[in-house]
């Protein structure tokens, strides 16, 4: 095999759909699709500057951040990669203040997908490591446009979540619900090529991220909890940790996946994050499908993040995930409290 023996992601999906006959060919070709898009943006990432500079464009997403030329580039090519097949009846973005409706002349599908076209584009002046986020929902009326409210399912509701990550090698990260895959793009092939199957996140770690600069505005719980980690061996818990952070979800999460650590980025007192910073239906739902597929834990502080009631297509929550181990000892702190 020109791929040394190893599946690509169609062969992947087609004999997982075998393992699961519920499932239909339409999520198949959804994927693909997906999986197109986080191509042609891995590109356009890989030209930084040249094809239109970098730096804000004076236009703002519905979150009143500045969107970077990259931002607008990416959501337009996931657009234009998952709309025309019939496999959606809607898509929801981080770009868009409400759903996007799909085209008259393209066919309506039994899917819903959300996505966050360029997770962490904060560090694109910096050309540090950036990714894309996707949440994949049953639509509860196929074939029709969706509406506002059809968008609003808890986590659990998911089929399919995942994310890319363009970095040093261009990755695709994927659970169909049945263990979490990681696919490496061959750039001389154009192929995703499965590299690592059924990732594990072990339970326990001596490793966090946190944005530490926010330690003034957290919850008591999350105070105690890095206080804890930061004493160190001469503190309660005995042993050293290692901090990072990277502000960007995906790049958190997949070095997580791929060597341990529990990632934080909790509620605080700040009016702006007093609900949490990070979106409920398109990066933490898809973030904590992946996470626990894997057998990590993912929360809001007070319990499982993926059995949240969505209220709002934005709705922010407070999150943490990772190793089994520190989640639980997290959520026994916000007990406590």
């Amino acid at each position: 095999m020109p791929t040394g023996g190893r599946h690509t992601l169609a062969q992947f999906i087609n004999t997982a759909r075998r393992d699961a006959p519920d499932d239909t060919a339409d999520i198949d070709a959804l994927i693909t699709d997906v999986a197109l898009a986080c191509k042609a943006i891995a590109r356009r990432v890989a030209a930084g500057a040249l094809p239109a500079g970098t730096g804000g464009t004076g236009r703002y997403n519905v979150h009143g951040e500045e969107q970077q030329p990259l931002d607008i580039a990416s959501h337009e090519l996931f657009v234009r990669a998952t709309e025309w097949g019939g496999h959606v009846a809607g898509l929801a973005s981080e770009e868009l203040e409400a759903p996007y409706r799909l085209p008259p002349q393209h066919p309506r599908g039994r899917y819903l997908l959300l996505f966050d076209p360029l997770d962490g584009s904060s560090n694109i002046d910096v050309n540090m490591s950036v990714g894309s986020i996707f949440s994949v929902l049953r639509a509860p009326s196929p074939g029709v446009d969706a509406e506002p409210d059809d968008f609003l399912q808890p986590g659990t509701a998911q089929v399919c979540a995942g994310y890319a990550l363009y970095g040093p090698s261009t990755m695709l990260v994927l659970t169909l619900g049945r263990g979490t895959h990681a696919f490496t793009l061959d750039p001389v092939l154009g192929e995703w090529v499965l590299s690592h199957r059924d990732l594990r996140i072990p339970p326990a770690t001596r490793e966090f991220a946190i944005n530490a600069s926010n330690a003034r505005f957290w919850e008591p719980p999350v105070q105690r909890y890095v206080s804890e980690c930061v004493a160190g061996a001469s503190g309660p818990r005995g042993v050293d940790f290692n901090m990072r952070w990277i502000a960007s979800l995906v790049a958190e999460a997949h070095r997580i996946l791929m060597r341990g650590g529990v990632f934080l980025y909790p509620r605080d007192s700040k009016p702006a994050t007093r609900h949490g910073r990070l979106r409920l239906l398109y990066e933490t739902n898809p973030i904590a499908f992946v996470i626990e597929q894997a057998g990590g834990l993912a929360t809001d502080g007070h319990g499982r993040a993926m059995d949240v009631s969505p209220t709002a297509l934005h709705q922010r929550i407070g999150f943490a995930f990772g190793a089994s181990e520190e989640i639980r000892r997290l959520e026994a702190y916000h007990r406590e409290a």
